[in-house]
């Protein structure tokens, strides 16, 4: 299987992190899971592949009315399960080779960003963790937008702070909703799954 690179032209690159830069996704699924279960709620991992991308408390909220959850159960309640959990197994997230060579390749040679629907603390985090810190000034997370993947906000964001116009941008994306976000931006976009064996 060939890793992924860049397409000729490429000006500049935006990456998603869970899933795409990162082998953070087994870690979520659990603590979504561990949250489920703590209030009466069950999902598999096919729920989660839908909503990748998305910022958790929309998650939290889908959770809430496809399981039908008692009105009681706050979007918050269910988050701070999941967080928890999430946190204390963040240390062990590994960078994903394939697609962390890119990074390396090009960096101090073109422009780069992350665009995520994660939380801003918990990216930083899995920046720290990971190593990849370093490599990227610009981070756009799901708290520095107003409109969520699939809609191009957080891209577009990243091409404005980046100086290079969206045509010239090539995306690195794991899931469908960014996918999509990449694609309405106008922008080059790459599914690193065709490249990534899935671990969850």
């Amino acid at each position: 299987m060939m890793n992924p690179d860049i397409k000729p032209g490429v000006k500049g690159i935006i990456f998603d992190l869970d899933g795409t830069l990162v082998d953070s996704m087994p870690y979520h699924f659990a603590g979504w899971k561990k949250a489920c279960e703590k209030f009466g709620a069950d999902i598999d991992p096919s729920f989660l592949r839908l909503h990748t991308g998305s910022p958790g408390w929309i998650i939290a909220s889908e959770i809430i009315k496809t399981c039908k959850l008692d009105s009681s159960i706050t979007i918050d309640d269910i988050l701070k399960v999941k967080l928890e959990d999430f946190y204390s197994n963040q240390h062990l997230i590994k960078p994903i080779e394939p697609v962390v060579a890119i990074v390396k390749k090009y960096y101090g040679k073109l422009p780069m960003a992350i665009g995520t629907g994660g939380h801003r603390d918990a990216v930083e985090r899995t920046l720290e963790v990971t190593g990849l810190k370093k490599y990227f000034d610009i981070v756009i997370t799901a708290n520095d937008v107003q409109n969520h993947k699939p809609h191009p906000e957080t891209f577009l964001k990243c091409a404005e702070l980046m100086n290079v116009e969206p045509r010239f941008i090539q995306v690195f994306e794991d899931g469908d909703l960014g996918i999509e976000a990449a694609r309405r931006a106008g922008m080059i976009v790459t599914d690193v799954r065709e490249f990534i064996p899935a671990t969850w």
